[in-house]
């Protein structure tokens, strides 16, 4: 059996979620986050991107309905015992198969929470499920229940971001090194992700943001790959995961002579990041995290060139995203505690001049700060 935690602590995540359930006056939880489903039995899979659906019971019932793809997937990852398997077919309601499993588990005309913030549910999906279940049991939305469990995280857990932080550190190295004028991005994208993996890394559950030229102003990742010039700014916002679990690096490397506006926009990321920091403490908001950030780049000179979120928790996450809830956002009530995770990054995007600066790194909340598991520079990269 190939578990990443310990059967006792794979426990204790199922009896708190069963304590919530009892809070909240639930019988038990419809389960359709992939992130979910790891957390708390182990499994391992892709398979979400078809239909798939767990049960959790209030009394600690545990099932699955899947794929038959995913049948040994399940046996060999996880604790889950009870699979049941819907059929491949032509018109197939996957649905009715797990209505059946609830069924089973004498669900009829009881309360269960709904995960429906899944990407592995679509609206269709979600539809066929509400249809399945109508008259059959009474449904509320639990979206945030396991959600809320998996922010703090346990010391096997911290582990693994820690492992996660220093493969990206060792790959912001590697780009560092490779970001000279004629470097092909695709080239230096391919080197770090040969440095994660060879660290027995795995990929990320986002594809990485990079570029070069008036694309380093884009945060989201774009196919096409260009070269570095001989003055240039590359913009480099990547993540390492380790048994799932993220760890994110952000910075821009400049080559040839450099902007002043640059070297302006750097110090501001810099001061920005440390007040941000300082903020990320036990007690305080997430939103006073943003605020810290905005003040800083405000008095610089930059509103309006920073965005309206500057960064979110991180954990084990699965595609299309590596982000997690909350993000870091003004107004935020969300109250920090240790052994939460969150990347916060620093990013300046001037479409008037065509300058982009950023920096980011991941920082684990502690009992009187916060700890540093990925390292942003705090001297501008030249090459």
């Amino acid at each position: 059996m190939m578990l990443h935690f310990t059967k006792q602590e794979l426990a204790r995540r199922r009896r708190a979620a069963c304590r919530e359930m009892a809070k909240q006056g639930l019988d038990g939880l419809l389960i359709f986050r992939q992130e979910s489903m790891y957390y708390l039995t182990g499994y391992d899979t892709s398979g979400y991107s078809m239909f798939q659906g767990m049960y959790l019971g209030a009394d600690g019932a545990l099932a699955l309905c899947t794929r038959s793809a995913d049948l040994r997937q399940a046996r060999l990852t996880s604790v889950i015992e009870d699979v049941r398997i819907w059929r491949d077919r032509e018109g197939a309601n996957p649905a009715d198969d797990l209505r059946d499993m609830l069924d089973s588990y004498r669900c009829r005309g009881k309360s269960l929470g709904v995960e429906y913030h899944a990407y592995g549910l679509t609206a269709q999906r979600g539809q066929m499920v509400d249809a399945a279940l109508h008259g059959f049991c009474r449904t509320e939305d639990a979206s945030d229940l396991v959600r809320l469990l998996r922010l703090v995280k346990s010391p096997a857990e911290l582990a693994y971001v820690r492992r996660a932080g220093q493969l990206a550190d060792e790959a912001l190295a590697v780009a560092n090194q490779l970001t000279v004028p004629g470097a092909h991005v695709g080239e230096i994208y391919g080197e770090m992700q040969k440095v994660i993996l060879a660290g027995d890394g795995d990929p990320s559950a986002s594809r990485w943001p990079m570029g070069s030229g008036e694309e380093a102003l884009l945060v989201r990742y774009h196919t096409g790959h260009g070269t570095v010039g001989r003055t240039d700014q590359v913009t480099f916002e990547f993540a390492a995961a380790y048994r799932h679990y993220h760890a994110a690096l952000m910075h821009v490397a400049l080559t040839g002579e450099v902007d002043g506006h640059h070297r302006d926009m750097f110090v501001a990321c810099v001061e920005a990041l440390d007040a941000a920091r300082k903020a990320l403490r036990p007690g305080r908001t997430v939103g006073e995290v943003f605020d810290a950030h905005a003040r800083t780049l405000k008095k610089a000179g930059y509103e309006g060139h920073y965005l309206n979120a500057c960064g979110y928790t991180m954990g084990a996450t699965y595609p299309p995203t590596w982000m997690d809830w909350p993000m870091v956002y003004t107004g935020n009530p969300q109250i920090l505690s240790p052994g939460m995770v969150f990347f916060l990054h620093m990013i300046l995007l001037n479409s008037q001049t065509g300058l982009s600066m950023c920096l980011g790194e991941t920082s684990i909340v502690t009992a009187r700060g916060c700890e540093a598991v990925t390292h942003a520079p705090r001297q501008l990269v030249v090459t």
